[in-house]
C-alpha cells in the first residue's frame, strides 16, 4: 500500500520531513522490497535534520525520472553510471556517493571476437557487426557505443543477425543477455561482442567451451558499477547527512541486512577527483550515444 501511494501521489513537492527515494524499474514491486530496508535504516538516522518519514518512488524510464527531480518529487535515486550521468545532464542531479557491490566499485567493458576473426582493435570492426545487451547498459551498450563513436565508426543498428552493415559503419544489435550475447559471436550470427570484465568471467555468462574460442581484442578504462544521486537543489545539510549515514552504514551491524538487500551493496564511497574526471568523460560520451545513435 505504501508502495501505490508513493507512485500515484500528486504533482506537489514532498514535504521537507519526507526523504523520497527513487528508482527507475521494470519490476516496481521487487525493487521497493530491496530499497526499503535501507531507506528505512537511513530515515532512523536523519532526525537531526528534521527527516522524518521515507518513501520510495518508481519511475518507468529515465524521463520520468528527469521529470520525479526537476519537481522536487524525488531527493536520493539509485542509478547505473551512465543512466546517473543522464540524469545530471538533463535534470541537474548530482552524485552523492560511489555504490560498492559484491565488493567491486568499478569495472570495465570488454570487447571480445572469434580467434580467428582477424579483428584485433576497434578499427576492425568497421563494416561489421557487434552485439550489444540492451539500451539501459552501462559495461553493454553506452561505453562501447561511445568508444566507438570516438573512433570515428558510426552506427547502425541491424534488422537481424542476417542484416549487414554499410562498409563504413558498425552494425549492432541488442542480445537482452551476456549469455546470449556470447552466444551470437561464438555461432558467428555477428562478428564481436562487448559486454562487462564481470561477467566475461561468469561461467554463466560466458561458458568456457565458448571462452577458448574467443580473443580480447580491446578493454575499456574503468567506470563505476553504481552511484548514488540527490537532485540538485536538496537541502545541503539533509545531502550531507545523507552522505554520512550511507558511509558509516558500511561499519555498522545493523546495517548489514539492509545493505545485502540494496542490491548487494557492500560500502557507498567517496567520489575522488580521479573518478569525477572519469565521470565528466562518461558523461559527455553518453550524451553523444543519445544524440547520435538514438
Amino acid at each position: 500500500m505504501v508502495l501505490a501511494l508513493a507512485i500515484t501521489a500528486s504533482p506537489a513537492a514532498e514535504p521537507r520531513k519526507v526523504l523520497v527515494l527513487g528508482r527507475i524499474s521494470d519490476d516496481p514491486t521487487t525493487h521497493y522490497e530491496q530499497l526499503r530496508p535501507l531507506l528505512d535504516y537511513v530515515v532512523s538516522r536523519m532526525g537531526d535534520v528534521g527527516i522524518t518519514e521515507g518513501r520510495v518512488l518508481m519511475a518507468r524510464d529515465v524521463q520520468q525520472m528527469q521529470s520525479y527531480l526537476r519537481r522536487g518529487r524525488v531527493d536520493w535515486v539509485t542509478e547505473t553510471a551512465s543512466g546517473a550521468m543522464r540524469l545530471e545532464a538533463r535534470a541537474g542531479a548530482r552524485a552523492l556517493l560511489l555504490t560498492e557491490r559484491h565488493g567491486v566499485s568499478r569495472y570495465h567493458t570488454v570487447y571480445f571476437a572469434r580467434r580467428e576473426s582477424g579483428i584485433g582493435a576497434l578499427e576492425d570492426l568497421r563494416g561489421r557487426s557487434i552485439g550489444f545487451q540492451n539500451r539501459q547498459s552501462t559495461s553493454a551498450y553506452f561505453v562501447p557505443a561511445a568508444e566507438l563513436l570516438a573512433q570515428g565508426l558510426p552506427l547502425e543498428i541491424l534488422l537481424s543477425p542476417r542484416d549487414a552493415p554499410e562498409p563504413g559503419s558498425v552494425g549492432y544489435l541488442f542480445g537482452r543477455s551476456e549469455f546470449n550475447i556470447a552466444s551470437w559471436v561464438h555461432k558467428g550470427l555477428v562478428d564481436a561482442g562487448a559486454m562487462s570484465n564481470l561477467d566475461w568471467d561468469s561461467p554463466r555468462q560466458v561458458p568456457p567451451a565458448f571462452k577458448r574460442d574467443f580473443v580480447i581484442f580491446h578493454e575499456s578504462a574503468p567506470f563505476p558499477r553504481a552511484l548514488e544521486m540527490v537532485r540538485g537543489d536538496l537541502e545541503p545539510r539533509v545531502a550531507e547527512r545523507l552522505r554520512e549515514v550511507l558511509v558509516e552504514a558500511r561499519d555498522d551491524p545493523a546495517a548489514a541486512d539492509a545493505l545485502r538487500q540494496f542490491f548487494r551493496t557492500t560500502a557507498f564511497l567517496p567520489i575522488d577527483a580521479d573518478t569525477r574526471a572519469g565521470l565528466d568523460g562518461l558523461r559527455d560520451g553518453v550524451a553523444r550515444v543519445v544524440a547520435d545513435v538514438e
